[in-house]
């Protein structure tokens, strides 16, 4: 594995001085995506929170249980709602501070990144978002009908938030083996070699993460991120094979080689 390492380094406090720069400039762009959707947030709480519902029987009652409850859901709404719309400017923020230790070759990846990261980061969110009211309604069916639903509208709003991003942060791990391939910090060996440990580790975080201990809701967590963690290693052997830029059938020889050691 190779480790690339800036010939020039830089000193402890222009780091954080980066990062204190970086943090501005991202809570700026929430803060500033987030006036629109604290507008218009009775168009976003139809669309967020009762639609995951439609399939549910019955349908459950969103309520609030303290004067100040209200309010607090409309800035937590604003800001979230804000921060996944800033999500290409975070990318952006956060891609260019951890660029700053690479090579210039590397640098120029910097944009595909960011638009790899927030694509994905977006259909993971979608993908658990089109789940939800299956997910919702298994649990709600839990009750039969002898108890009547009702939710506090902070409690069901972050746990639909919490699980989104979750999945979208999941949906992460391409572009992350991506980046750490291109830097030699990983390769597909390494990640074909811990292959059986990440398995048993996403079902582990997946029965913490997941509500309930139902099989259903961990399996919808777990079966996607094994899926994507082959795709990180399809997309780890592809950079590999274009770094070293070797034929596909030397780096065959290399992979066996490795899995007999």
């Amino acid at each position: 594995m190779r480790l690339h390492i800036k010939h020039k380094e830089m000193s402890l406090t222009a780091h954080l001085e980066e990062l204190r720069w970086m943090l501005i400039r991202c809570f700026c762009a929430v803060i500033i995506f987030s006036i629109p959707c604290g507008i218009f947030w009775r168009h976003i709480f139809e669309f967020i929170a009762v639609w995951p519902l439609s399939l549910s029987d019955p349908v459950p009652q969103l309520i609030f249980t303290a004067p100040t409850e209200a309010i607090y859901f409309i800035f937590k709404i604003a800001l979230i709602c804000g921060a996944i719309l800033a999500s290409p400017v975070l990318f952006m923020q956060i891609w260019r501070f951890v660029a700053s230790g690479l090579f210039k070759k590397e640098k120029s990846a910097i944009i595909p990144v960011v638009l790899a990261s927030t694509f994905c980061f977006l259909i993971g969110i979608m993908f658990c978002y089109f789940f939800l009211p299956i997910f919702l309604r298994f649990l709600i069916g839990f009750a039969g009908g002898l108890i009547e639903p009702l939710f506090r509208i902070n409690e069901y709003f972050g746990f639909l938030i919490r699980m989104c991003l979750v999945f979208g942060l999941a949906f992460e791990l391409p572009v992350i083996a991506f980046v750490l391939s291109k830097m030699g910090v990983i390769d597909h060996l390494f990640l074909r070699r811990y292959f059986r440990h990440a398995i048993a580790l996403i079902f582990i975080i997946g029965a913490i993460i997941t509500p309930t201990v139902d099989a259903l809701s961990l399996m919808l967590f777990a079966l996607p991120l094994v899926g994507l963690y082959g795709l990180s290693i399809f997309i780890s052997f592809l950079v590999r094979r274009k770094t070293d830029n070797l034929p596909l059938s030397e780096i065959s020889v290399v992979a066996k080689e490795s899995n007999k050691q």
